[in-house]
Formats: structure tokens, sequence, C-alpha cells
């Protein structure tokens, strides 16, 4: 079976955020990861090389292949900001609606940068995105 590539590693989150050449990007970074621990209690942690996460939790498909992943997470990449939340919470669709402007795929959220949405509609997706993924 094939190796996970997104697993938790002692890469300094800092150091990879300041690595962002953006910054403007850096700084919704940083702050994204402070409203990310705030509202987890989880610290930063490097998943891979590109993905900063908070918390974790196990997943095993009926194929057979499990591994673990984080709860919640962001990556700054070169086009936008890709958000990390369960595919499915609470009001998803409504709060969606409600964020501001964004791009979704199939787990993941897109800002190009923080002022674009409503902060605290992206605290209320944090909060039920994490909820969701403790209780399954």
């Amino acid at each position: 079976m094939a190796k996970n590539k997104t697993v938790a590693t002692d890469l300094d989150v800092r150091d990879f955020l300041e690595k962002v050449a953006d910054p403007l990007k850096r700084k919704d970074c940083y702050l994204i990861a402070a409203l990310m621990e705030k509202q987890t209690g989880y610290e930063p942690n490097m998943w891979g090389t590109s993905i900063v996460g908070f918390g974790s939790y196990h997943y095993k498909y009926a194929s057979g292949h499990e591994g673990d992943a984080p709860l919640i997470g962001f990556s700054p990449r070169s086009t936008a900001i890709v958000l990390y939340m369960a595919r499915d919470f609470e009001d998803k669709e409504n709060l969606l609606l409600q964020l501001g402007k964004h791009k979704t795929g199939k787990g993941c959220i897109y800002i190009k940068k923080l002022a674009d949405v409503n902060i605290q509609v992206l605290t209320k997706m944090i909060d039920q995105s994490v909820a969701y993924m403790k209780n399954k």
C-alpha cells in the first residue's frame, strides 16, 4: 500500500511561514494560524512540507488505506490560501454563502486574502468543522 505523503513532521511552522514571499499573504497566514490555534486549542504543526495543521484524527477507508490527518489546517499556495476543513459540517453551505469571496474544491476553501472574508463566519466554520471531525 502507498505511503501517505502528508504526515506530521518536526518542521518549524514559523520558518515555513517566514518563507511566504508575499508580505500580505504571510501576515494573513500568521493571523489564520493564531485564529485556528485559539479556536481549536491545538498548537500549529507542519504536515508534510506545506500544510499547517491543528490537532489530528485517524481515518480508515473501506479499501484498508488508513492514516492520520490534521483536524483543520491551511496552506499558503501561489494563487491562494487553502483552508482544509471537513467536507460536511453543520450549516456549511449557509456559512459559505456568508463567508465572502472564496472558491471551493473537494474539501478545501480557497481565499486570496483574509480581508475578503468575514472573520466571524470563518471562526464559526472552524468551530463547526472541528466539532464535526471530533464527533466522527
